[in-house]
């Protein structure tokens, strides 16, 4: 008999999904010459690759928590024989890796690496009332002098962690110049080409990227099991842990709500584009009237009637997880089913101009029906502007959950998200002392992972966009990469 129930939430689908459609991706670009030859073009970006191996620690903690169970109940003589009762609370596979840092719960906010309390308390010495800033329960507990042994206990193990993280580093170093050893006739070979940058992938900058991340998590690691690393919020819970709780929710907020955006606005803006006449004059008449009409209004509206829907019914939820889950899918959707104006204008406009270049008028002049001619030749043509745009939509998507959320009409308090810290951080700010951590840690946090998906999409939007391939390498001045 199991000790745990696994549960399937809506949006653990969707992910799991959408990851297994990159994968099947994948399989076909290593079984088509042109699409290895173009995402050769890509892997030689060094930005791109060093962005691609950020966002790959970023998906690595999303797919940790996208596996949901609850736990099994101990048994009782109360209970019938053979049967089973689940804890309420629903966990993650995250969750047992940050088991920890959630359990170093403090009474209410610390700050980052702290082993003193942030607001002083009345206590009795002497047979005397004085205030005084109490000592944690967890951060730095295991100090038996924090007055003389804190400083030198923060350098000890952040700079063993680092070290450790180093020595990793360098390990894969070596096992990367030892995979590279016949191509450059030897491991100390190998070892200078990358040295020096003469690899024909930019395998340096990867290094030294994943050397970076390796030193700053190996000291993340060394000190959050002794502290509370970016503090902790109002109701003492670790400020880290809910970081990387809502990197989760900002990638479906992203994903989800561009894959619903997506079909719809690339459909309608290539058929408006291709046939215009009257298909045209409803296609600009509906997005027209969608744009008319304040964005956070209408999401939030939607958001409302959804909302009202899920309280009517609880009976359809077995715990609140489930409830919240459902709530945050639901959002995607509405964000991209109301989001796609800007894309299909965009898309249209390109397919006006596409419909009259040579290669398309040559196909229609041969009686190729105009379903293939969509499929072929305009779909492809226009996916770079489908990229460059849901991209910079991705940060847009997720200030509309700060937003939403900030108006109460956002994803479920009970969902760690970064619109709910930044929001919550609000009444933080005007404090004294200033609780500004949780800010801090959702804003670094998010703009890495906004920055890291932009610089990837540049990458692979110059390979792929034929125009932008041809000008670059005049602009930079440098000549094109050579092929290999």
């Amino acid at each position: 008999m199991m000790d745990f129930k696994f549960v399937v939430l809506w949006t653990d689908v969707a992910l799991w999904t959408l990851f297994a459609a990159i994968a099947a991706y994948g399989i076909r670009v290593a079984r088509h010459d042109n699409l290895r030859a173009t995402w050769r073009r890509v892997l030689r970006d060094a930005p791109a690759m060093c962005s691609a191996l950020v966002l790959g620690l970023f998906v690595v903690v999303t797919l940790l928590d996208s596996v949901h169970f609850r736990r099994a109940l101990p048994s009782t003589d109360a209970q019938a024989a053979g049967k089973v009762f689940y804890d309420t609370r629903t966990e993650s596979l995250l969750d047992l890796v940050l088991a920890r840092p959630i359990s170093m719960r403090e009474t209410t906010y610390s700050a980052p690496l702290a082993y003193l309390a942030i607001t002083k308390q009345s206590v009795e010495r002497n047979g005397q009332t004085v205030r005084e800033l109490p000592r944690l329960i967890h951060g730095g507990a295991h100090l038996t002098d924090p007055a003389t042994q804190w400083e030198a206990d923060l350098w000890q193990r952040g700079s063993t962690g680092a070290l450790a993280g180093l020595g990793l580093a360098l390990l894969a170093s070596l096992a990367v110049a030892a995979l590279m050893r016949r191509a450059h006739g030897g491991v100390g070979a190998a070892w200078r080409a990358i040295a020096a940058d003469r690899t024909t992938y930019p395998v340096r900058a990867l290094l030294l990227t994943a050397t970076v991340v390796c030193m700053l998590g190996g000291a993340v690691v060394a000190l959050a099991g002794h502290y509370h690393v970016f503090g902790t919020d109002r109701t003492g819970n670790d400020v880290l842990v809910q970081t990387l709780k809502s990197i989760r929710t900002a990638f479906v907020i992203g994903m989800l709500s561009t894959l619903a955006t997506l079909p719809i606005a690339v459909v309608l803006g290539i058929l408006a584009g291709w046939y215009r006449g009257w298909v045209d004059d409803v296609v600009q008449y509906v997005y027209t009237t969608l744009s008319s009409v304040p964005n956070v209004l209408l999401i939030a509206a939607c958001v409302l009637m959804v909302q009202v829907a899920l309280d009517k019914h609880p009976e359809w939820f077995e715990t609140g997880a489930e409830r919240a889950d459902l709530k945050v899918f639901l959002l995607c959707v509405i964000l991209g089913v109301t989001g796609w104006a800007t894309l299909c204008r965009l898309v249209r406009a390109e397919t006006l101009k596409l419909r009259e270049l040579e290669f398309v008028q040559a196909a229609t002049a041969f009686g190729v029906p105009p379903a293939r001619i969509m499929a072929r030749h305009i779909l492809p043509n226009v996916m770079h502007l489908v990229l460059i745009t849901t991209v910079l939509n991705f940060s847009d998507l997720i200030l509309y959950e700060a937003v939403l959320t900030y108006v109460g009409v956002g994803v479920d308090p009970s969902t760690s998200s970064f619109g709910g810290m930044i929001n919550l951080a609000r009444s933080e700010m005007s404090r004294d002392p200033v609780v500004w951590w949780s800010f801090a840690a959702a804003f670094a946090f998010m703009v890495a992972l906004v920055l890291a998906a932009n610089l990837f999409a540049d990458g692979v939007r110059d390979a792929f966009d034929p125009r932008s391939r041809a000008m670059r390498p005049r602009i930079l001045g440098r000549k094109p990469a050579a092929k290999v």
